[in-house]
């Protein structure tokens, strides 16, 4: 399975911007679905963007809509989740996702992200 690390959470006040950043150890172009989840204490971990990479197509949670951007970076095999506009409902571990048909689900080891005034 391929490596995935996340770097760019920390903490942010409420309006502010952060951009995740989630470095892969191999090509990510022939994955069949790039994504980021988030998981809040006490919560279950949901879907937050994901990335089609064959057809460019995005797909985002509804909460995020307008404010998140998952984009990717071929040539350095990264994938990234811009972040604006944030709420201290956003406050969650964010883990990069890389889905293969053949080898299934990879993660990251997620990344802290904390909204507070």
């Amino acid at each position: 399975q391929v490596h995935l690390v996340e770097s760019g959470g920390g903490l942010v006040q409420p309006g502010g911007s952060l951009r995740l950043s989630c470095s892969a150890s191999e090509t990510i172009v022939n994955f069949d679905i790039l994504a980021w989840y988030r998981q809040a204490p006490g919560g279950q971990r949901e879907l937050v963007a994901r990335l089609t990479p064959r057809s460019g197509r995005t797909d985002y949670l509804d909460f995020v809509k307008g404010r998140f951007t998952i984009s990717k970076d071929n040539a350095k095999n990264t994938v990234y989740l811009e972040m604006n506009s944030l709420k201290l409902e956003d406050t969650a571990v964010y883990y990069c996702n890389a889905f293969d048909l053949g080898a299934g689900d990879s993660w990251g080891q997620g990344t802290q992200v904390t909204v507070s005034p």
